[in-house]
């Protein structure tokens, strides 16, 4: 894995419970609060100026479009957010998610490493899968009981994308605190 052993172990602590409150509120609400992404997204931008701190770590060159930039880790990272913003509303104006789907998408975004991207998108791959059989199956059981009033189950065309999005950022992040470089 790409993403720094260091920095995993720095973000985990503290993405965790916004990873589970996400995937709470989304089965309860069908909604993922905004405060939640505003949140997220000002974790890596105070915590990852101490883990990857722009004035002391080796500047990364890059391309936007036909110009090559060099620029610190922590502000590639960053970027991130822009890109994957403008890919999500053009994905939720075409239907594909929500509107907090895509916001949720780019406050995660700078967590994860260049390099890592095809085992963030298999990581999620899983997670949905796992997440809709779960959350499709407990529909139709006992534990349904637990929580009769969640929004979720009474929408049978729509899935709680926030419930396996939040998973593979908390798994993504779990993987790289061992197998981080």
């Amino acid at each position: 894995m790409n993403i720094p052993a260091i920095a995993a172990v720095s973000f985990l602590p503290i993405v965790l419970p916004i990873c589970f409150y996400v995937a709470f509120t989304d089965l309860r609400d069908m909604l993922i609060k905004n405060h939640a992404v505003v949140a997220l997204a000002v974790v890596f931008a105070v915590v990852g100026l101490f883990v990857l701190p722009p004035w002391s770590t080796g500047w990364t060159s890059g391309g936007i479009g036909p110009l090559a930039v060099s620029l610190p880790p922590y502000v590639w990272q960053l970027l991130h957010i822009v890109v994957i913003l403008l890919l999500g509303i053009l994905l939720n104006a075409a239907g594909v998610m929500g509107a907090g789907d895509a916001k949720f998408l780019a406050a995660a975004s700078p967590f994860v490493w260049p390099g890592d991207y095809i085992l963030v998108i298999l990581i999620f791959v899983a997670t949905t899968l796992a997440a809709f059989v779960t959350h499709r199956m407990a529909r139709h059981t006992a534990l349904r009981r637990i929580a009769p009033d969640w929004e979720s189950w009474s929408r049978p065309k729509q899935f709680p994308l926030g419930f396996p999005l939040g998973g593979s950022l908390a798994i993504y992040l779990i993987l790289g605190t061992v197998y981080g470089s």
